[in-house]
């Protein structure tokens, strides 16, 4: 009876510990982004981890090692390439059992604007429902790894490369047709690369003319940045960044240079470039420049803080039916060139100019812009045009080139220095743009050196083909960008979370602090 009892007791015992064990890791937070979502739990000491995530209701599929990592007292894995809709994660430790996370939503990337035109297949290894493309091969690239990350490229044969930089550039031989995602953890610094193809730092290039590529560079997490290199594609289509932050770049950030297409640029965090030879290079050079006959470049949800130089559009060479779109970025007291516009059309709508101490969009060489439901606070010059206008005034502010024309519809626009709107019978060139009271509005008028006139093509184009349903009204901006919107909350721009890196601008002594 003795024996019996014993073994009773055994057996509660056991079973009482089997239940502590189950269910004991403890989850922290759990959260949906775009098109990916992450967990986050308490870490043990000695513990290793599994993570597992499936569609709400549906089946557990292990997730990638690489992304789990542990940090000093947590763990976190993020999901990414999911498909918009509910999901769950299930999070199994070595030693106190599992537990499972709450539903979190994975919302849609907005894929608006004229890098997604005729994109059936996607922009980058990525489906446009956000899962990888058939045959895509996934890269995990650390500090560590960078330089002995390898991966196989067809040439002439299929050939495995070794190093970042060389697996990108054995892609410029134009006969592999594997999309190829590559994705950055942590911090990886310029030290740690097996080499660069360019001044700039990385570079993606197709072997010629606009090589279609399938290329996606990736930041996994909150806390992806590279430090000390920026990037340059030339020559390709179909390249996507997103998802990590650039400091310190040598030169541009991100450099779209040199007959481009089709090429995405969204969710990042850019902010210090390398001081330069030149007065206005103290931070960097171009944060994010498209030129070289570029076209079809989408930036969208990107945070740019207080960048100098932000967006050069343009070189000598481009061509009115060079087409762009800028949309739900944060130029937070980023100083100039949002863009700074020569010859090429863009669409710039649904950005926050938040303290912007120079100028927001400026024209010149014939260039045009759709200046349209975006939120201006306490940008000097919300619009310029070269050598008329307020440029024409002193000094001048930003350009001795001839002009080009602005048009707006729908903006709101906090204490600015001066905007000058065309009144509709001005023939002395005392206008910064031509305010519309319609959005399909055509635009006649001509600027007044060098007296070309608006793209209404372009115009046509942007606003049906990609945005009718997209738009924002511009009060609601500064919170959607922010993450603050409570319909759209923490879809902001830049990284998931707004990023590892926080700062709050003093606006009454910054605003106007070049």
């Amino acid at each position: 009876m003795r024996k019996t009892l014993h073994t009773l007791m055994l057996v509660l015992a056991g079973l009482f510990c089997s239940m502590q064990a189950v269910g004991a890791v403890t989850i922290q937070d759990t959260k949906g982004w775009f098109e990916s979502g992450y967990v986050t739990w308490a870490r043990e000491a000695g513990a290793t981890y599994t993570v597992y995530y499936r569609p709400a209701g549906g089946t557990y599929v292990q997730m990638d090692k690489e992304l789990v990592r542990l940090y000093n007292d947590y763990g976190r894995a993020d999901m990414v390439g999911l498909k918009a809709g509910n999901y769950q994660f299930k999070v199994v430790s070595s030693i106190s059992g599992e537990a499972e996370s709450d539903v979190f939503y994975a919302a849609p990337h907005d894929r608006s604007g004229f890098a997604h035109i005729g994109m059936t297949e996607g922009i980058g290894a990525y489906k446009n429902d956000g899962t990888l493309k058939d045959n895509a091969r996934v890269i995990y690239v650390t500090a560590k790894t960078a330089k002995t990350v390898k991966c196989y490229v067809m040439g002439d044969k299929d050939v495995e490369y070794t190093g970042l930089q060389a697996i990108i550039a054995a892609y410029e031989k134009g006969k592999e047709t594997r999309p190829l995602c590559v994705r950055i953890i942590g911090t990886i610094k310029a030290a740690d690369m097996d080499s660069f193809g360019s001044n700039e730092g990385l570079q993606v290039k197709g072997k010629s003319g606009s090589t279609n590529m399938n290329i996606t560079i990736e930041g996994i997490g909150s806390d992806a940045t590279v430090h000390g290199f920026g990037f340059l594609a030339r020559s390709a289509k179909s390249v996507e960044f997103r998802n990590f932050g650039i400091l310190l770049f040598m030169d541009d950030g991100i450099s779209v240079d040199t007959d481009n297409h089709n090429v995405w640029i969204h969710n990042m965090d850019i902010f210090y470039g390398g001081t330069g030879g030149d007065a206005d290079q103290a931070k960097g050079d171009g944060s994010v420049d498209i030129k070289g006959k570029s076209s079809n470049i989408t930036m969208s949800y990107c945070h740019f803080w207080d960048s100098g130089k932000c967006s050069l559009g343009g070189m000598k060479g481009e061509t009115t039916d060079c087409w762009m779109t800028f949309h739900h970025n944060w130029f937070d007291h980023s100083d100039s060139r949002h863009p700074r516009i020569r010859t090429a059309f863009y669409h710039v709508y649904n950005n926050y100019f938040d303290g912007n101490s120079k100028y927001g969009v400026g024209v010149t060489s014939g260039g045009s812009s759709f200046v349209e439901s975006n939120y201006f606070r306490n940008c000097k010059y919300p619009v310029l045009i070269s050598k008329q206008g307020t440029d024409a005034e002193g000094d001048g502010t930003f350009s001795g080139e001839d002009g080009g024309v602005n048009k707006m519809f729908n903006n709101i626009i906090i204490n600015p220095r001066k905007v000058q709107l065309y009144d509709g019978e001005q023939t002395d060139g005392k206008w910064d743009a031509v305010e519309v009271d319609n959005r399909s509005d055509e635009v006649t008028v001509k600027c007044l050196t060098g007296g070309t006139g608006y793209n209404n093509a372009a115009d046509l184009a942007a606003r049906t083909t990609y945005v009718e349903n997209n738009m924002d009204s511009p009060e609601d901006i500064p919170a959607i960008v922010r993450g603050e919107l409570i319909s759209r909350e923490g879809l902001g721009a830049g990284r998931i979370d707004g990023g590892d890196f926080k700062w709050t601008f003093n606006n009454s002594m910054q605003d106007e602090n070049y």
